[in-house]
């Protein structure tokens, strides 16, 4: 028997996001039903609503930031127990035997990941919808623990936000002795200070404007650089081992890499346009200096991350919201009118 949902959804590219109702799947054997708490904001959830991508289908219920308790289990699942607290991120499922999936990167999987929302489900052709809902189905694989050292309210980010940041920190093995530059101030780059931080890096926070640098610092950096200035650019040359760029949007990398040591590597995680203007590949080849992407995580891997943020400390810093605020909460968003992540109280929707 589906379940009936309540749920947030835009219903086209120019609607606002509104009340709907919708079907979940029947629970299977390996699932668990999770009552949802809390749902952070992504701005792929924008992206999706508005069909800047080009590929979303309606109705579509967006959110891949979840935060609940778990209110079911299926007859096949030993990890989890009703009462659980528990995440849910951007994928519920993937090929499971693509040598991605076999080294626990299945967000590489070779077939495509099932994504939390705006994907069809790989076993019954079911529409995924998100986590601005009351419920959410899902096979326990793709279930994380969240530790109740964890405000879970600041956890919800974490999902995304946290491990997309976390997870080429991971790769590229940064740590102490390493000098790490971190692009961009917002919902990622915020958690991208913080990572790099904890993990004993000596960390700088480029931005455009200065006023940033005691909030810089508070989250983090040891030194902030105005990318815009000439000298602070000087400075710098041939200094870092590492840039995590977070910005989202087309900008010029040029400038950056003239920063990186040689062997150093460019990082992007906001960026999936075309690079514009494009890169000198003299920078490059005179300093044997890489530019490479990094999606989320796997599943064992972003487990691994809450887990450091349980040992650490480290939230995302959000706004709590209303579900119905959430309209509001995309249009400040674009403004980047946000420190540094919204979270929908799911509570809010009964009121909906």
């Amino acid at each position: 028997m589906t379940l009936n949902v309540r749920g947030f959804a835009a219903t086209s590219a120019t609607a606002p996001l509104a009340p709907h109702n919708f079907e979940r799947r029947s629970p299977r054997d390996t699932d668990v039903v999770i009552d949802i708490m809390y749902c952070g904001v992504c701005h792929s959830d924008i992206h999706q609503a508005r069909n800047e991508w080009h590929q979303s289908i309606y109705p579509l219920v967006p959110g891949h930031e979840i935060i609940g308790r778990i209110t079911q289990v299926g007859a096949k699942v030993k990890g989890f127990s009703v009462g659980d607290t528990v995440g849910v991120g951007c994928m519920v499922d993937s090929c499971q035997h693509c040598d991605s999936c076999a080294e626990s990167l299945e967000q590489y999987c070779e077939e495509g990941a099932t994504m939390t929302y705006n994907s069809y489900d790989r076993h019954d052709n079911m529409m995924t919808y998100g986590g601005y809902s009351e419920q959410i189905v899902v096979s326990e694989k793709f279930v994380l623990r969240v530790s109740e050292k964890l405000d879970i309210k600041s956890a919800a980010p974490l999902l995304c936000a946290g491990i997309t940041t976390y997870s080429p920190l991971r790769h590229w093995k940064v740590g102490k002795g390493h000098k790490v530059a971190v692009v961009g101030l917002g919902g990622l780059g915020h958690m991208g200070l913080k990572f790099a931080k904890a993990l004993g890096a000596d960390v700088t926070l480029f931005t455009r404007s200065a006023g940033k640098e005691q909030e810089a610092y508070r989250l983090g950096a040891d030194h902030v650089v105005i990318s815009t200035d000439e000298k602070q650019m000087d400075a710098v040359k041939n200094h870092f081992d590492f840039i995590l760029d977070t910005v989202p949007n087309q900008h010029d990398l040029n400038p950056y890499l003239t920063t990186l040591k040689r062997d150093g590597t460019h990082i992007l995680v906001g960026l999936i346009e075309p690079i514009e203007p494009a890169i000198h590949s003299g920078k490059l080849v005179g300093g044997r200096k890489t530019v490479a992407g990094s999606l989320i995580g796997g599943i064992a891997e972003t487990q691994e991350m809450l887990d450091f943020c349980a040992e650490h400390n480290i939230g995302c810093d959000v706004e709590m919201i209303d579900m119905q605020d959430i309209n509001g909460a995309y249009e400040r968003m674009l403004k980047s009118d946000v420190k540094y992540r919204f979270v929908v109280d799911m509570a809010s929707l009964k009121n909906a």
